[in-house]
């Protein structure tokens, strides 16, 4: 008999969520174990549902779909990951890559296209949807480090610099020093299109 692949699958929009249950359940090889709607209840279900592949939304609320999979890596590194995105930002493909995850497709992948890259994922494979792996070579890389991005992903829903200076443990000064060098290296006009070219690009959510 063929192994079945057991999949946890985070999806924050439920009539598709439903529809990737429904999908993979026709498969006679997949089990879906648990499907969850936010980031942040994607640990806590891998932690009591053991599964072989996590199949995750980018976009989640909560924590976004690459930071829960730096969780699993980190907690439960059997469990391999296969991100999904309606976006194909090289950005964010660099930031999957960074973090290791096993396999990335755009949701518009044919339904046989998304079966395989979850069987491949499940037996040990890296699966790259191939447009998005060639965006990657053509893109401009980050400019930004780290702690500049984290800055910015804090800013990006509207937090204030005092805000942003006490969730980092910094001051209010040294938080404005990081902004204003942020806009510089994306060659934004201010703040605000800085954010805008950031999300663009892929670097923060």
């Amino acid at each position: 008999m063929t192994p079945v692949v057991r999949i946890l699958l985070a999806e924050d929009v439920h009539i598709v969520r439903g529809a990737l249950v429904a999908l993979l359940g026709l498969e006679p090889d997949f089990e879906v174990v648990a499907d969850v709607d936010r980031g942040d209840a994607i640990l806590p279900a891998a932690l009591l549902h053991r599964p072989d592949v996590a199949l995750l939304d980018v976009d989640l609320p909560g924590i976004d779909g690459l930071a829960a999979a730096a969780q699993l890596a980190a907690r439960l590194p059997s469990c391999r990951t296969l991100m999904l995105t309606s976006l194909g930002r090289p950005g964010t493909l660099r930031r999957a890559l960074d973090a290791q995850v096993s396999g990335y497709m755009l949701k518009d992948a044919r339904p046989e296209q998304l079966a395989a890259a979850v069987r491949s994922v499940a037996a040990g494979q890296r699966v790259i949807d191939p447009q998005l792996a060639m965006s990657v070579w053509e893109s401009r890389e980050c400019p930004l480090t780290g702690r500049e991005t984290e800055v910015l992903q804090l800013a990006s829903p509207g937090a204030g610099v005092g805000e942003i200076a006490r969730a980092l443990h910094l001051s209010e000064g040294t938080v404005r020093n990081y902004l204003t060098s942020i806009v510089v290296k994306v060659g934004g006009r201010n703040r605000v299109d800085a954010i805008r070219i950031a999300r663009e690009a892929g670097w923060i959510s």
